[in-house]
């Protein structure tokens, strides 16, 4: 049945290439100017390394937050339980640009405090970060074995040792799959941030597309920068798998 799958799963992809390629505007292609676009490499180049600190940074931000939310959800008290709540349902149902434009001009006239489009970028994304992270450690936290949690009471562990030292170890390690697809989710959501004219790759490649006029050419590059970061992200993160897992034998 793998091979069968497989084999339908290359023959589709082989007609759907058939198709592209047959429906191509050949004379369009032949006329790309690619040449341009490495003119302006080191550009773009310090524009994806933009990009990457801003996913990195989200992604530190959300990982924090999100753990110590997935912590309090544990709690006893359902008042604090119904806060985590709150907050994960709001960050995680409203839409990223929704919250860019909320947070970039609409907290400034309610709270008198006003960031730049940097900082704006950075506080939307770790709020929704963090609303997603919260779900995937809380889902962790659950699917440690009862009998880690009954050791650590019978050990008479304190509260901080036993998540920091027994509970959290374990939970990461389960959760570093869906950790990574959210970091990866992170680093392509950062295009977004071109709507506060943020420097980063869609918004310097957007500048760079317009000032030589050869669109095609500009963002057709920053689409395959944007593909092997993500396709390095998600190798890297089936070795570290491989990794734990070897560990733990």
């Amino acid at each position: 049945m793998k091979m069968k799958a497989k084999l339908v799963f290359w023959i589709g992809l082989a007609v759907l290439a058939a198709i592209v390629i047959y429906h191509l505007n050949w004379d369009l292609v032949r006329a790309l100017e690619f040449s341009t676009v490495w003119e302006y490499r080191e550009v773009m180049v310090w524009a994806l390394g933009m990009s990457l600190m801003i996913a990195f940074i989200a992604t530190a931000i959300g990982l924090v937050v999100g753990t110590l939310l997935a912590i309090v959800s544990q709690s006893s008290l359902p008042i604090l339980r119904w806060i985590v709540v709150i907050y994960v349902e709001i960050f995680r149902n409203t839409p990223i640009l929704v919250m860019l434009i909320w947070v970039h001009f609409a907290l400034p006239i309610l709270t008198g405090f006003t960031t730049t489009a940097f900082q704006s970028g950075l506080i939307a994304m770790g709020l929704q970060s963090s609303a997603y992270f919260s779900e995937i450690v809380r889902a962790g936290i659950g699917a440690v074995p009862r009998g880690q949690w009954e050791a650590a009471l019978a050990l008479g562990l304190p509260l901080r040792p036993r998540w920091t030292e027994i509970v959290l170890p374990q939970a990461l390690r389960i959760i570093i799959p869906p950790l990574a697809n959210l970091a990866i989710s992170l680093f392509k959501a950062t295009s977004i941030l071109s709507i506060l004219s943020i420097s980063e790759l869609m918004t310097v490649s957007t500048r760079i597309s317009n000032f030589t006029f050869k669109p095609i050419e500009v963002l057709t590059v920053a689409a395959c920068m944007y593909c092997i970061v993500g396709y390095l992200m998600s190798r890297g993160t089936l070795r570290l798998e491989r990794h734990l897992r070897e560990g733990e034998r």
